[in-house]
């Protein structure tokens, strides 16, 4: 699926050519093209404004001279057809200067993204959290500045839907690949992405689909064939009883005609208005998913997700696109009516009914296959948000996930919400060598962000999605945390209750198909020194007996003797601190062993605490 150096739509054409360049001079040379290519269409719609307010004034001075007999009306033909031609020529150049500025928000969106400057612009997700949840509230998935709001791209809350599902549940090995190969191919497909952000500016308002899926799947409400039937001929001999008295032979065949139409309309008359009422929503919102899909069909693309999404939109006559058209041309012949001309033909030749029986008819045909139209939507939203991501963050390794016992190898991993020039990295190894790491340290040092970090990258790499670090090996897992516990008034549970429910909950996952990997921060904190130590150690030893592995941190140092046991195959590491010109300085450097001192007393008194 490449991404063409020109491309054309509607009014606006441009020619950036794609060079091997970084990213974000991609995007920059592209802005800049669609800020130039709207500051000509502004000065053109100021331009046709003028005209069309000088047109008007001519207009307005020859009718006075017309009604004042000093001229003939023949005079007002030129301007007023000038006028009507500037009208339209206006009405076109405001919507391509409308698609452009799009265009430009959907560059200026990229680069705050590159440039980290994205947080608190875009669609946070906060719909999607769940306290419950085994891990999406503990490693800030959704909420502002969220990893939702970094990857979400998506212009249908379909998609959003679907990308926060593939956050929130590990894909499959096959799965993952084949999302890798898609959002690569999509990534690059920069005019695909544009275009896609510039036809779905209403979809997140318009496509509801809940609500189209209940009218499409909906019993239906016209469903008599033989009542279809009687109402197409009674139409077509009104329609020629029509014809008949225009030629002039009265209107005694159309009068008896509507007259046998009166038992039509009062069986049908109810029924009609319902379906012509119910139509309209859905209708407009899934001419929106065709225009996406439709566009969708213009590529050629080689991945084989990309490959089967794209059949499936428009192999036969009744894919999307087409099925969906169908449709628009029905609410079309429906708008017809509300021509004051055509309205009484419309009312004499059961045209609403004949409309309606044909909107029910597409119901039964096509109304099982719309749950998957909008799936397919939605899955290329989803792809697109990765794809995205991917190509906006090249530095960042795509995993690869293999096969065997739990295990987790990374080489310079780091967190991918924090900025690249504060992002500190660590190497991080869990297997068969070692099954949990310890980490000591003191306040602030580090730890909890390490925790984050392998546990966000994770998620990551089984969502389908490049991962911050310079390499990441790992086989499929089940990600645990219990990193943000917090007690609930609305629940009546305290901080700890919530803790040991949490715990609850990773044991049972260890029974899952997927090893488990605990992330566990300050594990049974909310309780006393003496049986902190004795639960934390119990706890992570079952874990471990039950094929887990993970991280778990520490101020208490006794737990950080169950490493003196090789049968946990436990490691310790710890982050430091020290005083530099009378303040503290951290590095966020892991290194092996015990932590050997406390900074509480120390920042404590920094914050201006007597201590």
């Amino acid at each position: 699926m490449a991404s063409g150096a020109t491309r054309c739509a509607d009014t606006i054409c441009y020619s950036v050519a794609l060079v091997p360049s970084t990213i974000r001079a991609t995007y920059a040379a592209r802005l800049g093209a669609r800020e130039a290519h709207a500051a000509r269409l502004a000065a053109r719609d100021d331009g046709v404004a003028r005209a069309r307010l000088a047109l008007f004034g001519l207009v307005a001075v020859l009718g006075w001279l017309v009604a004042q007999g000093r001229t003939t009306g023949w005079w007002l033909g030129l301007p007023v057809t000038g006028f009507a031609v500037l009208v339209a020529v206006h009405r076109r150049t405001r919507a391509a200067l409308a698609l452009v500025r799009r265009s430009i928000d959907f560059y200026q969106r990229g680069l705050a993204r590159i440039d980290e400057r994205w947080r608190g612009t875009g669609v946070s997700g906060e719909r999607f959290r769940d306290p419950h949840h085994a891990y999406v509230d503990d490693l800030d998935l959704f909420g502002r500045g969220s990893l939702f709001e970094l990857l979400c791209t998506c212009r249908t809350r379909l998609g959003e839907d679907r990308l926060a599902a593939w956050l929130a549940s590990p894909a499959t090995p096959d799965e993952i690949r084949a999302r890798q190969s898609a959002a690569a191919e999509l990534g690059t497909a920069i005019d695909l992405r544009e275009d896609l952000a510039r036809l779905g500016e209403q979809a997140r308002s318009e496509i509801d689909g809940g609500r189209i899926v209940a009218w499409a799947t909906a019993p239906a409400v016209l469903a008599s064939h033989a009542l279809r039937a009687v109402a197409a001929v009674l139409g077509l001999a009104a329609f020629a009883g029509l014809i008949a008295w225009g030629a002039g032979y009265g209107p005694a065949w159309l009068v008896i005609l509507i007259v046998l139409e009166l038992p039509v309309h009062a069986m049908t008359h109810l029924r009609t208005v319902r379906v012509l009422k119910d139509v309209e929503e859905p209708a407009r919102a899934l001419d929106l998913v065709a225009a996406l899909l439709a566009r969708v069909d213009h590529e050629r693309p080689t991945s084989p997700r990309l490959a089967t999404l794209a059949l499936g939109i428009t192999a036969a006559a009744d894919g999307p696109v087409h099925a969906i058209r169908r449709l628009q041309r029905l609410v079309d012949l429906l708008d017809s009516q509300r021509n004051p001309l055509f309205a009484p033909i419309a009312l004499a030749t059961l045209w609403p009914t004949q409309i309606a029986f044909g909107i029910e008819a597409w119901r039964r045909r096509h109304g099982a296959s719309v749950p998957h139209w909008l799936e397919t939507l939605s899955e290329l939203e989803a792809l697109v948000a990765i794809g995205t991501y991917t190509v906006e963050h090249p530095e960042d390794a795509v995993p690869a996930i293999v096969s065997g016992g739990p295990t987790l190898d990374a080489e310079a991993l780091g967190h991918p919400l924090l900025p690249a020039a504060r992002c500190v990295r660590n190497d991080v190894r869990l297997g068969t060598d070692c099954a949990v790491l310890v980490v000591s340290g003191s306040n602030m040092s580090g730890k909890s962000t390490l925790l984050r970090a392998v546990g966000v990258n994770v998620v990551l790499a089984q969502m389908g999605a490049p991962v911050r670090a310079a390499r990441l090996q790992m086989s499929p897992l089940t990600v645990g945390a219990s990193i943000r516990t917090l007690d609930s008034l609305a629940e009546g549970t305290s901080r700890f209750y919530a803790e040991i429910t949490r715990l609850r909950q990773l044991v049972d996952l260890t029974a899952g198909s997927r090893p488990l990997l605990f992330l566990l921060d300050e594990i049974l904190h909310g309780t006393n020194s003496h049986d902190r130590r004795i639960g934390a150690e119990a706890v992570v030893r079952g874990l471990l007996r039950r094929g887990a592995i993970g991280i778990v941190t520490t101020h208490d140092l006794a737990l950080a003797t169950i490493a003196d046991d090789p049968a946990t195959r436990a490691r310790n590491v710890h982050f430091a601190d020290h005083v530099q010109d009378a303040r503290m300085v951290f590095d966020y450097r892991m290194r092996e062993g015990i932590v050997t001192h406390s900074n509480a007393l120390a920042l404590m008194r920094a914050v201006g605490l007597e201590v």
